[in-house]
């Protein structure tokens, strides 16, 4: 027994060495090939520094992005980007924002003559690398590092726009075909598409595009324009007629030393034009501003997101934004020179037949209405911050009580514009009734706490037709009141007076005044007429609004013209988008339209009070009775023009 006790003790013993010299040998192939732990890469025998293991942590965590941004490049710019496809191609300074130097060997020639460096020299790494502004949510929603991620791709989506802005705006590019008089251009399709690839990825089925550019002289630095374009409020207030609703999304970088030069900020807006019929342009983008030379900057913008489905489509138009923006250039005596460059694509089966022409030439959304816009806005401007006052100007008006009246004028303005094209900027309810044909659009809104206008229920209604006759002879007629008895039944059937008249720009056209009608009996005068007109090279605009007199003296005092409640009513006139020839291409006549082509597209839009209390219902009578009064209305303007 004592035999056997001893044999199994020591097979079992020998079975124990076996398993110790399989592991003895497992540790020894360990220890030639040594992995770390943590981050899974090779391992060097012995104590390593605190840095080491830190950096060896770092460069996994960047293969786990790297993967992700390939993700996210598909996701949202329909294409990998090729410099993150090979590890080895990756940058190897301040964890890849290259802006500095530009990625992918982005450089760019200018449309000055002289090259333009792309260069940002941000020192520190002032884009990207600090973390969002509080309260500024991520640009697409997206949380954490792929935050980071998300704005390196941002930062590639820039710099490619850019250089596509700067080739795009050269004097003398092959992508535009001049005309045989040499005024106007149309855009080369074939010669884009092989000088660049589609950076947003390839345009949607059914979408047709619309490009257009534009050089004006303008009363404004470099540097004011540049900082009225990166602040949304101050964008739209420049282009109150165009810029429905703009805000500030996420801000990337606000730019270095001080000014506004390498600034990136994801911005969404609605671009309207003034009609019922052209739903609102809705768009979510990246802006971003380069200083390239003293006193030389430029702006660009790119859509990142395609749009709505066609499900959402209405009241908003889908569209995307190619590379868009403007070359700002000072001049010696304060002025500047501003190339302007749209570029759309849009589905154009949601506008309807009568403006397809407009927007195909480009004329309704082209580069030539943004600079004849701000030309406008910045004379105006001039005017106001000019301590003398204008010989038009026959009223003892002071400074602080112009001011007033402008503000109230653009208040009533922009209440209008919101009434007709149906943007977010102000909550309307559209009705659907099957007895108004589909070029009438009807809203209603209930006012409860606006000071700004009646409480109750208001009616909004708008409605746009062909008129043959041009723009100017349109506009002339609409504005002057001695003719407003034709056609407005606030005239009490006999011309008005112009009791203020306020210059908004050269032209005697651009001014807000006060109007009087002649009184039905001698107690009748508390009511004025408060009306601004303006005419550019791309629209006219007539906007009227009766308020009471007492509100009106507050304001010419220089009182607060917020608690003033009006609800305005006019018209907008556009050009018909038919030229004389197939070079149109968004190139309109530089003094204001006398020839447009032989008519003009009028819209005409009310905004009545059909019951004072907020909590009554709508009744059919009251949309009738604004379907008329719209209708009755043209029929007297058509009649007085002697046209059909």
């Amino acid at each position: 027994m004592k035999t056997q006790l001893e044999r199994h003790e020591n097979i079992m013993l020998r079975q124990e060495n076996d398993k110790l010299r399989a592991e003895n040998s497992l540790m020894k192939d360990a220890m030639s090939n040594p992995v770390c732990n943590n981050c899974g890469g090779p391992a060097i025998p012995g104590q390593i520094s605190f840095e080491e293991h830190q950096i060896r942590i770092e460069n996994a965590r960047l293969k786990d992005e790297l993967n992700r941004i390939c993700a996210l490049a598909n996701k949202f710019l329909g294409k990998p980007i090729s410099s993150l496809t090979n590890p080895m191609a990756l940058p190897t300074s301040n964890s890849g924002l290259e802006l500095g130097i530009g990625r992918n060997g982005i450089g760019g020639s200018s449309t000055l003559g002289t090259p333009l460096p792309m260069g940002l020299d941000l020192g520190d790494g002032v884009l990207g690398t600090q973390p969002a502004m509080p309260g500024i949510r991520p640009a697409l929603g997206l949380m954490g590092n792929e935050v980071q991620l998300e704005r390196s791709m941002l930062i590639d989506l820039a710099l490619a726009a850019m250089e596509e802005l700067l080739k795009m705006t050269q004097a003398e590019s092959p992508l535009w075909i001049k005309s045989l008089d040499g005024e106007k251009e149309m855009f080369n399709h074939e010669e884009y598409a092989r000088l660049f690839s589609p950076c947003i990825g390839p345009k949607p089925t059914g979408y047709i595009t619309e490009a257009t550019r534009e050089t004006g002289i303008v009363i404004i630095n470099s540097l004011a324009l540049v900082e009225t374009l990166m602040d949304a409020n101050r964008w739209a207030e420049m282009f109150p007629s165009m810029i429905a609703r703009a805000i500030n999304l996420d801000v990337i970088s606000n730019g270095m030393g001080g000014t506004r030069n390498g600034a990136l900020q994801v911005m969404h807006a609605e671009v309207q034009l003034l009609s019922p019929l052209v739903p609102v342009r809705q768009v979510r983008f990246i802006r971003f501003c380069k200083q390239h030379a003293e006193g030389v900057w430029a702006v660009v913008d790119v859509s990142i997101e395609i749009g709505h489905d066609a499900a959402n489509a209405q009241p908003f138009m889908s569209c995307r934004r190619l590379p868009s923006g403007c070359i700002v250039q000072d001049m010696p005596n304060g002025y500047s020179k501003v190339t302007w460059l749209e570029h759309w694509e849009y589905d154009e089966n949601v506008v309807h037949q009568l403006y397809r022409p407009l927007l195909s030439s480009g004329v309704g959304f082209g580069a030539h209405r943004w600079i004849a816009t701000l030309q406008r806005q910045c004379e105006c401007l001039a005017i106001l911050m000019s301590s003398s006052i204008s010989s038009d100007d026959h009223t003892a008006l002071s400074q602080a009580g112009r001011r007033s009246m402008l503000k109230l004028a653009q208040r009533m303005t922009s209440n209008f514009c919101s009434g007709v094209c149906a943007s977010s900027a102000r909550k309307w309810d559209s009705l659907h009734i099957g007895t108004l044909g589909d070029d009438m659009k009807v809203m209603t809104r209930k006012n409860v706490d606006d000071p700004g206008e009646p409480p109750g229920i208001v009616l909004s209604a708008a409605t746009s037709v062909w008129v043959p006759v041009s723009r100017q002879r349109l506009f002339d007629f609409l504005r002057d009141e001695r003719l407003r008895s034709e056609w407005d039944i606030l005239s009490n059937g006999g011309p008005m007076q112009e009791m203020v008249h306020i210059a908004k720009g050269q032209g005697h056209g651009n001014c807000v005044s006060l109007l009087r009608a002649n009184a039905v009996n001698a107690n009748d005068s508390s009511m004025l007429i408060l009306q601004e007109t303006w005419m550019d090279a791309s629209c006219s605009v007539v906007v009227y609004a009766p308020v009471d007199v007492q509100s009106l003296n507050v304001v010419m005092s220089g009182g607060d013209s917020a608690y003033v409640a009006l609800l305005p009513s006019g018209f907008a006139i556009l050009p018909d988008g038919h030229c004389n020839d197939n070079g149109c291409n968004g190139t309109l006549q530089k003094g204001g339209g006398g020839n447009d082509g032989g008519g003009s597209l009028l819209t005409v839009g009310f905004q009545i009070l059909v019951n004072s209390l907020p909590t009554a219902k709508l009744t059919v009578e009251s949309v009738d009775t604004v379907n008329n009064l719209i209708s009755c209305t043209i029929q007297k303007i058509k009649a007085s023009l002697r046209v059909a």
